[in-house]
């Protein structure tokens, strides 16, 4: 029998994602910590949230494609009531305006919220949830 020691990392306490069948590819993807976006096969325009159909030219044919992981803050705030379970302290949440040229919420780490302004760069990397999941967050770029 093993007993955890102070070099065994904490469970994660964060929810796993909630995973539909239009989104199944993005969330297989990040388990693998691959970020990848879709992509309309005819008319070549991103759409999020995933969806069946082009919302651009209604095709329904489509592809999965590697995205760069970089973008700007557009939008922040750092919800406090109810206390957001799964999280230690209350998470920022984050507009992240991707080089793609979409947008897509997360939550901010590495950084206080009194410094987060509007056009920081950021990266994203993948934070572990409950269940051996893992989900897309982003934190300042380095320089």
């Amino acid at each position: 029998m093993t007993t955890p020691t102070d070099s065994t990392p904490p469970k994660p306490t964060r929810l796993a994602p909630i995973v539909t069948l239009d989104a199944k590819f993005f969330w297989d993807a990040a388990d693998q910590g691959e970020f990848v976006g879709e992509r309309c096969a005819e008319c070549r325009q991103f759409r999020f949230p995933p969806r069946p159909m082009c919302p651009h030219c209604h095709s329904v044919k489509r592809e999965v494609v590697k995205l760069s992981g970089r973008g700007t803050v557009y939008t922040w705030i750092q919800p406090r009531h109810p206390t957001p379970f799964g999280f230690k302290e209350p998470p920022i949440v984050a507009t992240i305006e991707l080089e793609e040229g979409y947008r897509l919420v997360s939550n901010l780490y590495d950084i206080p919220l009194e410094q987060v302004q509007p056009g920081l760069p950021v990266e994203v990397f993948f934070a572990p949830t409950m269940g051996n999941h893992q989900v897309p967050v982003f934190r300042p770029r380095a320089k």
